[in-house]
């Protein structure tokens, strides 16, 4: 299974690489929407992981342009600022599952694994 991380901090990308890798998950990541716009256009991917917080376009963005051609992708948006309404927005913009950052290694993995029906460990 192939994952699109999206994060503007390189070491997010890294940390959320190494996460999900563990369970045998392929991961491409890129550092800005139009870069992920591109490469989800040019790649079929399984799930998104999206940072809600990066220059020009933000994460609400990303996955309101994701979900025009893409409907069916499930989407994790992970944000430093989890407001009551941030999370409201990326939920109803079409987001499966909201995490705070930072989070932990198994709140990440299990998250993974519960919105792509994987068991734990693989």
């Amino acid at each position: 299974m192939k994952i699109l991380v999206v994060d503007d901090d390189s070491m997010v990308i890294a940390s959320c690489r190494r996460i999900v890798v563990a369970d045998g998950l392929e991961v491409m990541a890129v550092q800005s929407a139009d870069d992920a716009l591109e490469t989800a256009r040019r790649n079929a991917f399984d799930l998104m992981l999206f940072d809600v917080k990066m220059p020009r376009h933000d994460g609400l963005f990303l996955i309101r342009e994701i979900r025009k051609d893409f409907p069916q992708t499930p989407i994790i948006v992970m944000s430093g600022y989890p407001t009551r309404e941030t999370i409201a927005d990326v939920l109803q913009a079409g987001a499966a599952r909201f995490i705070p950052k930072p989070f932990r290694p198994d709140d990440l993995a299990r998250a993974v694994q519960d919105v792509l029906g994987l068991k734990p460990g693989r």
